[in-house]
């Protein structure tokens, strides 16, 4: 199997397991403080990562690295996650889910300015279609629904972008599981202090919630990222990145099965739409 092919392989099931992301999120804040859910996920993923580094005797990365893994955990480790969850509290994941059309988006953006990479034009046109088919979704409903959790979505893309687009250029020389596992690592101190000083009551705590945060720690901060960060350093982060297009079908169908929410006939139809333009951007990614 050549790498181009693996690279796909690999961004395609980390997009599956990222697509629960969002519904389990909902759940969990649910019952836990977003900023709770936040440290707790990526501290309980952070000493899990902890010990596949020590296990498996993993070099400590260069100095020259250390500020690339600090973007990356303030993008995919905090950033993202804690803006999701504030948002979560002021919109439907249903409704936010269709936000995660724009990552492909800014992460392309991103691996251009920052890993140097280099589409073709026609490229962008489908980039541009899906995010706009996305953004007129958003402005038909969303910014009536809430202005506030809207706007959270968005911060939460572009952090996220930028931390996507950083993880793949450094997994190109350290890998995949490691960079998200160093930057787990390195948030350790302050996500445990925090998640210390922010401990619920966990007597009233019923099971979705518990479920939730299970799933969001050891699924969305740590195995997906291991096949994500593998796919876009594999087949490039602008060109694998597209296949974030393909979550928001899969996070409504989720969101309709799992949380019985309503998913409308203009959701169903942008994804739909959203899904197409992923064809036209890998012929023209590289």
């Amino acid at each position: 199997m050549d790498r181009t092919t693996s690279g796909w392989i690999n961004g395609f099931l980390g997009v599956l397991i990222f697509s629960g992301s969002l519904p389990a999120t909902r759940v969990a804040v649910m019952q836990f403080d977003p900023v709770f859910l936040t440290v707790a996920r990526a501290a309980i993923a952070g000493l899990l990562a902890l010990l596949l580094l020590l296990a498996f005797r993993e070099k400590r990365p260069a100095g020259r690295d250390i500020v690339s893994l600090i973007v990356i955990a303030l993008g995919v480790v905090v950033g993202f996650p804690l803006l999701t969850a504030l948002a979560l509290q002021h919109v439907t994941s249903a409704h936010s889910i269709v936000f995660i059309g724009l990552l492909p988006l800014a992460t392309a953006i991103f691996a251009v300015l920052r890993g140097g990479e280099r589409p073709k034009p026609a490229f962008w046109v489908f980039a541009l279609l899906g995010s706009a088919l996305v953004g007129g979704f958003a402005l038909s409903q969303g910014l009536m629904a809430s202005p506030l959790g809207d706007g959270l979505m968005l911060a939460a893309i572009v952090v996220c972008g930028l931390g996507y687009a950083e993880g793949a250029q450094l997994s190109r020389k350290l890998g995949g599981w490691q960079v998200i596992s160093w930057a787990l690592v390195i948030s350790l101190p302050v996500t445990i202090l925090i998640a210390l000083f922010n401990l619920p009551e966990f007597s009233g705590i019923e099971m979705p919630a518990w479920l939730g945060l299970g799933y969001v720690t050891l699924f969305s901060m740590l195995i997906g990222f291991i096949f994500w960060y593998r796919g876009l350093a594999q087949g490039g982060a602008a060109s694998v990145g597209q296949l974030q297009l393909l979550q928001p079908f899969f996070g409504l169908a989720l969101a309709a099965l799992v949380l019985h929410e309503k998913v409308s006939g203009l959701m169903v139809v942008v994804a739909l739409a959203v899904i197409l333009c992923v064809v036209g951007a890998k012929r023209f990614a590289r």
